[in-house]
């Protein structure tokens, strides 16, 4: 049994809580530019008369 005071699991260091979060960012930001990416080749093999359709 545990008591009530003791926290449960790891606590982390102010390094690695920072470098946690720099790491978030960084897959944030990779993906943010792999969805960008795919979107602008989909546009690009779709070509421009994509945009002249009708409704």
């Amino acid at each position: 049994m545990t008591n009530a005071g003791e926290p449960e699991g790891i606590t982390l260091t102010p390094a690695q809580l920072k470098s946690r979060r720099q790491r978030n960012v960084a897959i944030g930001i990779a993906i943010g530019f792999f969805v960008l990416l795919f979107y602008v080749v989909t546009i690009a093999k779709l070509g421009p008369g994509v945009l002249e359709r009708p409704l």
